[in-house]
């Protein structure tokens, strides 16, 4: 039999991995780099998430004083033409604003720079797109991401158990259960209340592929939890329910979330 203590370490390694994976590949991750214009080398990170009141901060890292920039924007999926604005600079950096957006509001960007007669894009080709949200008070932010987080763990531990021979999964399988249920149907709600005006966007209402995510995993952990009634160990009742919670776990956060619709002035989900 595998000692216990194997198993909770596994199941810590890969719940860190897997947040790990989901932060990066997500939408709001923001976009870091270097580049170089005519030999000379500077450091951007461009946001894609702005929490709370105030304009978002644009930093570009360009130590020599020749180089120039301009921060370009306008609002995503508009017929807007994009607003121009020199950044201004400050030592070896250079700082321009995006003007604040409603909760759920999108602005697409770029920065261009400028060194004698050279000119670059930043971050390339492609735009960037940030999207804006209200506060979320951090004892809220945080309760909600701890419960979230001891979920995947405690998921992934019973689905351990439940894959040793003589695995109990009984009382881990109502933690899970437990803690799913804070952390995603009812602390993910208020969460999404505070950053974008309303408590749920999933089905029925919507498809924001977050809530949905959640009512999905929350379903099969109670179907598992249910079936401790009928049988001692339902092995790949619970064996399932840990792996799609692991799979919707890989999908990145934020996905086809709530979105401002600058035409009517409506926030939609799904998008």
């Amino acid at each position: 039999m595998i000692r216990p203590i194997i198993l909770w370490i596994l199941a810590a390694i890969i719940t860190i991995t897997a947040a790990a994976y989901q932060r990066k590949t997500g939408p709001t991750c923001p976009i870091e780099g270097e580049t170089d214009i005519s030999g000379q080398t500077t450091a951007y990170r461009l946001e894609r998430s702005h929490g709370g009141e105030g304009d978002q901060k644009v930093v570009i890292v360009a130590p020599d004083s020749l180089i120039r920039g301009s921060l370009h924007y306008k609002r995503y999926k508009s017929p807007d033409s994009f607003t121009v604005k020199p950044m201004e600079r400050f030592g070896d950096t250079l700082v321009g604003y995006l003007a604040h957006q409603p909760m759920a509001g999108k602005l697409e960007y770029y920065v261009e720079l400028i060194y004698n007669d050279s000119s670059i894009i930043i971050p390339g080709r492609q735009t960037v797109v940030i999207r804006f949200r209200g506060t979320v008070p951090p004892s809220v932010l945080s309760l909600h991401i701890l419960f979230i987080f001891a979920a995947m763990f405690l998921s992934t531990r019973t689905g351990l158990e439940a894959i040793s021979p003589g695995g109990k999964t009984k009382y881990l399988t109502l933690w899970t259960t437990l803690f799913l249920m804070l952390g995603g149907m009812i602390l993910g709600p208020v969460v999404q209340k505070y950053a974008f005006g309303a408590f749920w966007t999933g089905v029925p209402f919507g498809w924001d592929l977050t809530d949905n995510k959640c009512l999905i995993a929350f379903i099969c952990w109670v179907i598992a939890l249910a079936r401790h009634k009928f049988n001692p160990l339902p092995r790949y009742w619970v064996i399932a329910a840990a792996i799609i919670l692991l799979v919707i776990y890989l999908i990145p956060h934020s996905m086809m979330g709530s979105e401002l619709d600058y035409a009517t002035g409506e926030v939609k989900s799904g998008c």
